[in-house]
């Protein structure tokens, strides 16, 4: 049985990683526009612009949700991953404020527990798959397993030496594993957006210290921010693995300018409406004897 993946428009695909391609980072610009006129203003400029967009962005994404849920034939997983500082939590927070939260989840996955790590690795993620009619959101997510633990080995959990890390080809059965549960989740009706929130360098430092330039913003702050900047070159080819061997036609990754965060917003958001769009779903229709049943209960409520 064939597998597709997401329909989406057309200038929007030019950002997808293409699968079975070799990923280079430093090919893709972290701090792309949308529109080539955008170039020339400066970023308040530029971000009042794109927060203008992205209102008639979360308009035509609640349409698209309210069409999602009643026709209750797919569920959107959308996958968000990056560097700290990318802008994960915005880019939910401002895309998905104009949708109904009844019908949008979202997970944010903590240091795997003891019970996690008596398990396989996508276990404690299939529990919490959207289903039909829903959008669900991993804030991180079992990319995480081939990411995090793929640059610090020391995190890995303990498997039985056979099918452990030093194993051949273990990071290969991994992405395996992930491909084919992917595959099998798109088969049975989950649509997957997967973003790479792709940020510089240069950028995570300035958002790291506009955080301590901030009193109101030291929460947001983690000593461990700064200390994983030093192995920044050893996520870069994590990464370069991971969507090399993970953008496939039936899920592929989206490598998103982040440098601008208005950019990633309006980026996720057209993104993700245009999918639901592309599935031409329509509401549902009612039988005659249901319409007479509907037209006897209007008719009460008008006489009351």
């Amino acid at each position: 049985m064939e597998v597709n993946g997401p329909i989406v428009r057309k200038y929007l695909k030019k950002f997808i990683a293409e699968p079975q391609k070799k990923i280079r980072l430093k090919n893709y610009d972290a701090g792309q526009v949308q529109n080539e006129s955008l170039k020339d203003k400066s970023d308040e400029e530029v971000n009042e612009i794109l927060k203008e967009v992205l209102k008639k962005d979360q308009s035509a994404l609640f349409a698209a949700q309210d069409l999602l849920a009643a026709s209750h034939k797919y569920g959107i997983l959308i996958v968000l991953q990056g560097m700290d500082t990318a802008g994960k939590d915005g880019t939910i927070r401002h895309v998905m404020s104009g949708v109904n939260p009844q019908g949008c989840e979202v997970h944010s996955f903590k240091v795997p527990g003891a019970e996690d790590h008596a398990h396989d690795f996508l276990w404690r993620y299939e529990k919490v798959m959207p289903e039909r009619g829903m959008i669900g959101i991993f804030n991180r997510s079992y990319y995480e397993d081939v990411l995090v633990v793929h640059v610090h080995p020391e995190r890995m959990e303990e498997l039985p030496e056979k099918i452990g890390p030093d194993a051949a080809g273990f990071w290969e059965g991994r992405y395996k594993d992930i491909n084919a549960f992917e595959k099998h989740l798109v088969r049975n009706g989950t649509v997957i957006l997967k973003f790479f929130l792709h940020i510089s360098k240069d950028e995570q430092k300035r958002r790291l210290l506009d955080r301590l330039n901030h009193k109101e913003k030291y929460w947001k702050f983690s000593v461990s921010d700064v200390a994983e900047r030093q192995y920044w070159d050893d996520y870069m080819d994590a990464y370069e693995e991971m969507l090399s061997a993970t953008s496939t036609g039936y899920a592929p990754w989206f490598i998103v300018p982040a440098d601008h965060k208005w950019m990633a917003r309006t980026f996720v958001a057209e993104a993700v409406t245009s999918a639901i769009e592309g599935l031409s779903l329509s509401y549902p229709t009612f039988p005659d004897e249901q319409i007479l049943h509907l037209t006897d209960a209007k008719k009460q409520l008008e006489e009351e």
